[in-house]
């Protein structure tokens, strides 16, 4: 038996963003500030005072990454292999279904925030309560849109306590299950392009995501850069 409500807390999160309000929800790779609705989106992005070039992403599930994301079938297993095999959290980059009613539906200000180039960055494999919200999500039609809940430029938060006042005051829910299982990486997810597999962000498993990919796939990723 679980120490956690998965699915009752995956509940009570979308009756607060799909009700216009903004929850705060622990990852396993960190503590995420989420929203639904455009004025919503648009106050979390204020409150964490985030530059206007920087994208958000959607909290995703299997079910979701097949509907929006435009892949072959080989990367997809390539997804798989991370996020089911190894049991991985990954933010993952693709060419979105611009067409489905998840991203038709999206204010222009959101969709232009969410997406580039035609692509979407889509958190999977997250735990067990991003999971659960996900399939929510996706059930209702309506993507939830999110970011690392800390202000800008000030480091991934693996404890509710580390996140900073202003931004837990934004929040009319904050679900707290302590330290973060990948919290020893002290980054956000790795994220890649599994399209092209280029790197778009170095994070948490960034390097067993890599050897992964280098043993099962032959593809070798750039190594971060020094310092």
């Amino acid at each position: 038996m679980s120490m956690y409500d998965y699915d009752g807390d995956a509940r009570r999160a979308m009756d607060v963003v799909l009700g216009g309000g903004i929850a705060i929800i622990p990852t396993s790779v960190g503590y995420v500030i989420l929203a639904t609705t455009t004025d919503a989106i648009n106050q979390t992005i204020a409150v964490k005072r985030r530059g206007p070039t920087k994208l958000n992403a959607v909290v995703g599930c299997a079910a979701m990454h097949a509907a929006l994301h435009v892949l072959d079938g080989h990367n997809r297993r390539i997804v798989r292999a991370i996020t089911d095999d190894y049991d991985l959290p990954m933010g993952t980059v693709a060419p979105a279904d611009l067409t489905h009613p998840m991203l038709r539906n999206l204010d222009a200000g959101v969709l232009e925030r969410t997406t580039m180039g035609g692509t979407l960055a889509m958190l999977l494999n997250a735990g067990p309560l991003m999971d659960r919200m996900a399939q929510l999500s996706f059930e209702a039609n309506t993507l939830v849109v999110g970011s690392s809940a800390n202000l800008s430029l000030q480091g991934t938060k693996f404890c509710v306590e580390d996140i900073e006042q202003e931004v837990i005051d934004a929040a009319d829910l904050v679900i707290d299950y302590g330290l973060m299982r990948w919290g020893n990486y002290k980054k956000s997810s790795t994220m890649i392009n599994v399209h092209d597999f280029s790197v778009v962000r170095y994070g948490s498993c960034f390097d067993l995501i890599s050897d992964i990919l280098r043993r099962h796939f032959d593809i070798t990723l750039p190594a971060p850069e020094s310092g």
